[in-house]
This record gives structure tokens, sequence and C-alpha cells, in this order.
């Protein structure tokens, strides 16, 4: 029987390669590196780096809404909805619902942001955030009146929140709500 010598090198590198390769598994936190990048073409090194994105996300809502919009925006939006339905699956807020719907509105589909909004709305029916955003996309789509119904009921509930002033104000002017 011949016995297979290893360099001591040898062995700490491969005992290295199994200890990075069991990181991910035994719930460590993994890394970005330059690895994932350096050298490869944009959408390769993209999509590596989302890859190690979402293992950090820890599957918590806002982070898999923030790499969903990564994939929406940028043209990939079966896996972006994807995540988007990943992260409501469970217990969705309504904050969740809003971070969904301006994704939408970024991306100009003023349908799915204001279905998204309506669903934000259901969870809380008095939020003035949520109707003056609700109105901001009918006004984005191009429905003045009932943009104005959503803002008067925003401004009943709430006439003095500034971020809602500010983001009916900048839909008359073509600006998605912030």
């Amino acid at each position: 029987m011949k016995i297979q010598v290893f360099p001591r090198k040898g062995l700490i590198a491969v005992g290295m390669m199994l200890v990075a390769a069991a990181l991910p598994a035994a719930g460590a936190k993994v890394g970005a590196t330059p690895a994932l990048y350096q050298g490869k073409d944009v959408k390769d090194a993209a999509e590596s780096l989302l890859q190690v994105a979402e293992q950090q996300s820890e599957n918590g809502s806002w982070e898999l809404i923030a790499i969903g919009r990564v994939y929406y925006l940028s043209g990939n939006k079966e896996k972006g909805e994807a995540l988007f339905n990943r992260a409501v699956s469970k217990k969705a807020a309504e904050s969740d619902w809003r971070r969904i719907a301006a994704i939408y509105t970024e991306a100009k589909d003023y349908d799915k942001a204001i279905s998204t909004l309506e669903k934000a709305l259901v969870k809380s029916p008095k939020e003035s955030k949520v109707l003056a955003e609700l109105g901001a996309a009918y006004n984005l789509k191009g429905d003045r009146a009932k943009a104005e119904e959503m803002f008067a009921q925003s401004f009943a509930i709430d006439p003095g929140e500034f971020w809602n002033t500010v983001n009916v104000a900048g839909s008359y002017l073509g600006v998605n709500p912030d």
C-alpha cells in the first residue's frame, strides 16, 4: 500500500478551502471580495455581487426588495418580482409595499405601483403617506382627477406632513415620490 504524502503548504490550502466552503452553511456572514467583479464583464460582475448580497440579506424584506430593485431596474423584471414576492411572502408591512411601489414608479410601471400601493393602503388605510404616494402614482400616470382625490384624503389626515406636500408637488412636475 502506497501512502500519499502532501506537502504542508498544500494541506493548509485544502483546509482553508474546506473552511471557506463550510462557513456559509454554518451561518457565518458571507463577504464580498474583489474576485467577484475584477476582470469580469459588467453583467457577470453584478450577478456575482447580487448573489452574495442575497446571501447577506438573511431574507430580510428590505434587503430582498433592495436586491430586487437592482434586478428590476436593470431589466430582469422577473427576478426582481420574484425577490419582491419573497420579501412580502411572510408578514408584509405597509412599508414593504411602499418600497416596492417606489421601484415600480421609478420604472414608470404606474399600474403596478398603484396596485402595490393599494395593498399598502389595506394595511394602513389612514396612512397619509400611502395616500399621497398613491395619488402621485395616479398623477404620474396621467389620471389627475384620481390623483387629486387621493391628495385630498392625504391632506385631510395630515395637512402638515412635509414629505406628502413635496411628493404631491413633485408628481405635477413628473418627479417620483421620494
